[in-house]
C-alpha cells in the first residue's frame, strides 16, 4: 500500500479550473463581468472603510461592524477574483495543489467569519434597542474588538478543519475541477478516497454554523420586534426599525445563499447549476452589501 499512497500523493500536483467552458467567447464574457464587479467592490469597500475611519461621527459600534464587514467582503472577493480573471484572460486554468489549498482555506475563513460577524451585529442591534441605557457599557470598544476577533477565530477553526479533511484525501489523477475556484464539494468529488466522512463533516459543520448564528440573529430580532412594537409613536418605531434595515438585508442575502449552497448533502447540490449560484454569493452579494452599507453610512453623514 505504501507505493500506492506515494503515487497518489505525487500524481496530482495541480488542479485545472474548468470555469465556464472553452473558447475565447466563453472566457471573455465572465472576465468582463468579474472585472466590473470586482472593481466596484474593491473601490467601494475601500472608500467606505476610509470614510468610517476618518469620520468621528461614525465611531460607533454599528459602524465599527460595518467597517469590518466591508473588509471581510473585500478579502472574500479578492480570494477568488484575481485567479479566476487570470484564468479567463490568459487561458491558463491550472492552479497548484498548495495554491488550491490556500484559496480554499481563505474562502472558508472569510465566509465563516462573516456568518459570526453578522450574528455579533444582530446582538449589537438587540442591545441598542432593547437595553439602550446599558448600551455604551455593554457594547464598549473592547467588547466590539473581542466580538470581531472571536468571529475570526471561529472562522479559522472551521477553515482549518475543512481544509485538513479535504486535502488529506487522495487525488489519483483526475484533476479537473468543474468550477471557477477551489470549492469543497467539487474538490471532494475528484477524490479516489472514501469521502463519506468528509461529506459528513462538511455538512455537519456548515449546518451547525449556519443554524447557530442564524438562531442568534432570529432570537435577537424577536426581542427587537417585540420592543419596537411597544413604542407608542410611529416615528419612534420607524427610527428603531431603520437602524436594523441594513443588517436585515445583508443577513437575508448571506444566510439564504450559504444555506442553499452548503447546509445540504453533497449529492443534492449537484442537481442545480452550482457555478451560477456561486457567482452570486462570491461576487454579487459583496457588491450588494457595499450598496446597502454605503447607503446607510451616507445617510449618517
Amino acid at each position: 500500500m505504501a507505493p500506492v499512497r506515494e503515487w497518489n500523493r505525487t500524481a496530482v500536483m495541480e488542479f485545472i479550473l474548468l470555469g465556464f467552458g472553452n473558447g475565447p467567447g466563453c472566457q471573455m464574457i465572465p472576465f468582463v463581468l468579474f472585472l466590473m464587479i470586482y472593481t466596484v467592490t474593491v473601490l467601494g469597500n475601500t472608500i467606505l472603510v476610509l470614510i468610517i475611519r476618518v469620520n468621528s461621527r461614525l465611531h460607533t459600534p454599528m459602524y465599527f461592524f460595518f467597517m469590518n464587514l466591508s473588509l471581510l467582503d473585500l478579502c472574500f472577493t479578492s480570494t477568488i477574483a484575481p485567479k479566476a480573471m487570470e484564468s479567463f484572460l490568459s487561458g491558463s486554468k491550472a492552479i497548484s495543489y498548495n495554491g488550491c489549498a490556500t484559496q480554499f482555506f481563505l474562502f472558508c475563513l472569510f465566509l465563516t467569519t462573516e456568518g459570526f460577524l453578522l450574528a455579533a451585529m444582530a446582538y449589537d442591534r438587540y442591545t441598542a434597542i432593547c437595553n439602550s441605557l446599558l448600551y455604551p457599557v455593554t457594547m464598549s470598544k473592547w467588547v466590539c474588538i473581542q466580538m470581531v476577533a472571536g468571529s475570526y477565530i471561529c472562522g479559522c477553526v472551521n477553515a482549518t478543519v475543512q481544509t485538513g479533511f479535504t486535502f488529506t484525501l487522495h487525488y489519483c489523477g483526475h484533476n479537473e475541477i468543474d468550477h471557477f475556484f477551489c470549492d469543497g464539494p467539487p474538490l471532494i468529488s475528484l477524490s479516489c478516497s472514501d469521502t463519506y466522512i468528509n461529506n459528513l463533516v462538511m455538512f455537519t459543520l456548515c449546518g451547525l454554523i449556519i443554524a447557530s448564528t442564524a438562531l442568534i440573529v432570529l432570537i435577537s430580532y424577536i426581542y427587537i420586534i417585540s420592543t419596537v412594537l411597544r413604542i407608542r409613536s410611529a416615528e419612534g418605531r420607524h427610527r428603531a426599525f431603520s437602524t436594523c434595515t441594513s443588517h436585515m438585508l445583508v443577513v437575508s442575502l448571506f444566510y439564504g445563499t450559504t444555506a442553499f449552497m452548503y447546509a445540504q448533502p453533497t449529492w443534492l447540490s449537484s442537481l442545480y447549476p452550482r457555478k451560477a449560484v456561486s457567482v452570486f454569493y462570491t461576487f454579487v452579494i459583496p457588491m450588494l452589501n457595499l450598496f446597502i452599507l454605503g447607503t446607510r453610512t451616507l445617510k449618517k453623514l
